[in-house]
């Protein structure tokens, strides 16, 4: 079947970074299998995984699925750039290996490319699922925020990089900052945000997974000192070009009082 796609329809690179994720893996695997758009590639970047994650993957026998696998685990956003090199696609896209799309997911963002061939960058709200309670929600009950929105960002960052649909040129002069393993989303989205006009869907078409191993849950203190570091960097520059960053220094008091509480405990 895949054979006979539209050579003329774009192509869609999905990456996902993968360490240790076999308990959920299946799932995301099969919410990308189900999407309505079919003309994908998955990137399965294991970074070094010592649990099932390979055998599972292989059980899909797709010939989308391209498997490559790291020597030594790496930091997340060195891998995901390194997965990054290996797409071909017109866009590429990101879905961890706890993470779900709507079956709609590449269909609908592929439709707004196709009326405005300008824009760059597409996110959408999301639900948020929270594993140990099997409670759902939405990331936002408030509209989210198209265009030049770099402060709203900085005063409420609310992207869920699950969410992105990227133009895939991006990428040959904007990468992951590989310093960081917490808070590269963030870094990056906010780089393209002062360069581009971001566009949002406003429907939730992904579902981000809270469980005990997620990364910036599990790792509160280097969050607080990666979030330390790019305020220390940015602040002059932001401030010469007009932004504020007081709502990220507030949110760093409260990650910094979430942290002691939590080693004190």
């Amino acid at each position: 079947m895949q054979k006979n796609l539209n050579k003329k329809l774009p192509l869609v690179s999905v990456v996902m970074n993968c360490h240790n994720g076999e308990v959920f893996l299946r799932e995301s695997i099969k919410s990308l299998i189900s999407q309505t758009y079919k003309k994908w590639e998955l990137i399965f970047w294991d970074n070094n995984s010592t649990d099932k994650s390979e055998k599972i993957l292989k059980e899909f026998n797709d010939e989308r699925i391209k498997y490559f696998k790291s020597d030594s685990y790496l930091k997340l956003y060195h891998a995901r750039n390194l997965a990054i090199n290996q797409t071909k696609g017109d866009f590429v896209t990101f879905l961890d290996s706890d993470d779900l799309w709507n079956s709609k997911k590449l269909e609908t963002q592929l439709k707004i490319y196709e009326k405005n061939k300008n824009i760059k960058f597409i996110y959408s709200n999301f639900f948020i699922l929270k594993q140990s309670s099997n409670k759902i929600f939405k990331r936002s009950n408030k509209k989210l925020a198209s265009g030049e929105i770099t402060q709203l960002l900085l005063n409420n960052y609310n992207i869920g990089l699950l969410t992105a649909m990227i133009k895939k040129d991006i990428f040959n002069h904007d990468k992951f900052d590989e310093k960081y393993e917490i808070i590269g989303d963030f870094d990056f989205v906010i780089k393209l945000s002062q360069k581009f006009k971001l566009h949002c869907i406003q429907e939730p078409l992904a579902t981000y997974r809270i469980h005990g191993s997620n990364l910036s849950l599990k790792r509160i203190d280097n969050h607080v000192k990666e979030l330390e570091y790019w305020i220390d960097i940015n602040r002059k520059k932001f401030v010469k070009l007009g932004y504020s960053l007081t709502r990220q220094k507030i949110y760093l008091l409260k990650l910094r009082i979430k942290s002691f509480f939590k080693n004190f405990m």
